[in-house]
């Protein structure tokens, strides 16, 4: 018991440190995972999941693809499938077949497997991994069609390729036993249906029951994940893998009956998603075993190479022939295709029952699947940024401001910021408090910030920071509410007394952003200062003329509003926080009219050498 509690600490810590180590780096987090994970198993003997977990570890394994799936598929709403139908259609009805036949002809001609294998690797292989995918979406910024169509394919895919691998088990399993192999597909077809409709009735009774105050708040994560594992156990009892679907079904159809109590559990979910993902890799790449990588051959580095360069390439270019997604993004989807945790999963399924129908070198399907994971993890993860930067599909690289509430200083501010090269939207649900922002050749959208259409018809990737600062305050601190736990609470600020703020008098903490100005202005506050003439200055600091100095150079009674980094990173002045300036940096201040005078005074006796300050 205490090997276990220590083994489950162990995973806990390596998972969510590799995930932190690539947020400090930029490093895809899946490769670190399973280094961290092969160096705890099979180098240093730290770990070894097998012994520790026992038969537990396939079905702890197989219930945490379930919730990684579920989870998948919650996010994915038919309001943005509409927009992206055609090439997802395509990649499913027609890149599924062509994947799994050029797959399968790869396994057996280059890589030498027995064609029982061969073909059932190659269903597996048809799936491209949400758990590898989505991560590597969430560090690169890559436009939004392309990202997502993988983001699409990843989902719908992946019960697909479990199927397929069913449908190829079945098969050869009813020639060994001189069953009658015609029954096969009809009967997984059947149990695919039912599964399917199983998941589905299962999401209608969320939908149905908890908006009607059946389940109370506090249960109803409980609820929701006993559900869904549920759900995976009855399906698989019906066929094998067979609940992967039924999840998959079920959190697609979930997140499109639009339940609002649901919106409350999303950050759960996803903090769910990333403990599931960083401990089922660590326990798989855990499990390797020498022996199996001694049985690495020379051409399974082939079949790797044909993998990577023929198989995907062939099957997403002739899915996709004819149609109206540009060739830039064809390519780009045609080399992105990492696998992960369920192509290691099914293959280790897989391989134990083809050697039970005595299949010879079946157990090589362990080894190949890591070789599969590690290869296209580390060639995609590594070379994302670089392709989609060379094919033109890279969205907004430096991150940008989301302003809500179209007024004069939103609108100066919004300007100042575009003539950085910094990305802004301006949000409003009145069409003419935006006019000032059209007019001034601001990016605008009209509509509700609150409401859940703009998720969808609305891109938030490019935007890492949002600033609230319509006229009303409270409106105000209930936007950054709400956008805290997807954003950052550290990237929400809004006019007037933040999070930031000891003023007793203030709303909670809990339901504030940090306060914009170290001063606390408020939206009357710099509504007056607006009419009376301040403006935005930028101060561009170096070694010579630092942000003393930029103090010293304007009006006494200027704020400092943010920092800009040369990467385009933003750190703002709050009354919790003061950024710390360095050369290269540009510091945005608001700041009021000064007389030239007074300027020129302030300006030589902070600048003795006669550099001119870089003030604006």
């Amino acid at each position: 018991m205490e090997s276990q509690a220590l083994v489950i600490a162990l995973v806990g810590i390596l998972g969510i440190g590799a995930q932190w180590v690539a947020w400090r780096t930029g490093w895809p987090a899946i490769v670190l995972m399973l280094a961290a994970g092969f160096l705890a198993g099979p180098v240093l003997g730290v770990i070894d999941p097998r012994e520790t977990f026992g038969d537990l570890l396939q079905p702890m394994v197989g219930i945490g693809v379930a919730l990684i799936l579920f989870e998948g598929g919650l996010s994915l709403d038919f309001r943005e499938f509409r927009k992206y139908a055609g090439g997802v259609w395509r990649l499913v009805i027609i890149g599924v077949p062509l994947g799994w036949l050029f797959g399968s002809l790869a396994g057996y001609y280059v890589a030498g497997l027995a064609l029982p294998v061969a073909i059932l690797f190659a269903g597996i292989l048809v799936v491209t991994g949400p758990t590898v995918v989505i991560p590597l979406l969430r560090q690169s910024a890559v436009q939004q069609r392309p990202a997502a169509l993988l983001k699409w394919e990843a989902i719908v895919n992946d019960p697909f390729g479990a199927l397929a691998a069913v449908i190829a088990f079945e098969y050869f399993r009813a020639i060994a036993l001189n069953d009658n192999v015609y029954d096969v597909v009809p009967e997984i077809a059947i149990a695919a249906a039912v599964s399917g409709l199983i998941g589905y009735a299962a999401a209608k009774a969320i939908a149905w029951s908890f908006p009607r105050g059946f389940v109370p708040e506090y249960l109803k994560v409980p609820v929701l994940l006993v559900a869904v594992i549920g759900t995976f156990v009855i399906c698989n009892k019906i066929e094998h893998e067979a609940g992967l679907l039924a999840v998959t079904v079920m959190g697609i159809a979930l997140a499109n009956m639009h339940v609002s109590s649901l919106r409350s559990i999303h950050p759960f979910k996803q903090n769910i998603a990333v403990l599931l993902v960083s401990g089922i890799f660590i326990l798989l790449s855990a499990s390797l075993d020498f022996e199996a990588l001694r049985e690495f051959e020379w051409r399974f580095g082939l079949f790797l190479l044909t993998l990577l360069f023929l198989v995907r390439p062939a099957t997403v270019l002739i899915s996709l022939a004819f149609s109206n997604i540009p060739w830039n993004e064809r390519l780009f989807l045609a080399w992105i295709a990492p696998r992960g945790i369920v192509l290691v999963a099914i293959c280790g399924l897989f391989a134990l029952r083809l050697e039970d129908l005595g299949v010879e070198r079946a157990n090589l399907l362990i080894g190949l699947s890591f070789a599969v994971v590690v290869t296209t993890i580390i060639a995609h993860g590594f070379t994302i940024d670089i392709v989609a930067k060379l094919l033109k599909v890279k969205g907004a690289s430096r991150p940008g401001i989301l302003i809500v509430g179209s007024t004069p200083w939103t609108v100066a501010l919004g300007e100042r910021m575009q003539a950085l090269d910094t990305p802004v939207m301006i949000v409003d649900s009145s069409w003419q408090s935006l006019k000032r922002a059209r007019e001034k050749g601001l990016p605008t959208y009209h509509g509700e910030v609150l409401h859940e259409a703009t998720e969808h018809n609305l891109d938030l990737t490019p935007y890492q920071v949002l600033i609230a600062a319509t006229e009303n305050e409270a409106y105000n601190a209930l936007v950054c509410a709400e956008f805290a736990p997807e954003i950052g609470t550290d990237k929400v600020y809004q006019l007037g007394e933040g999070a930031d703020s000891d003023d007793r008098h203030a709303l909670p903490a809990s339901l504030r952003g940090r306060a914009l100005f170290a001063s606390g202005f408020g939206v009357e506050d710099v509504a007056a200062r607006q009419r009376e003439g301040w403006v935005f200055r930028r101060t561009t600091l170096s070694e010579k003329y630092d942000v003393d100095d930029a103090r010293d150079n304007l009006p006494e009674a200027a704020n400092m509003l943010m920092l800009i980094k040369p990467s385009g990173e933003l750190k703002f002045f709050t009354h919790a926080a003061t950024p710390t300036p360095e050369a290269g940096d540009v510091v945005i201040s608001f700041s009021p009219p000064r007389e030239k005078s007074a300027e020129e005074k302030a300006a030589r006796k902070s600048n003795p050498t006669g550099q001119k300050p870089q003030t604006a």
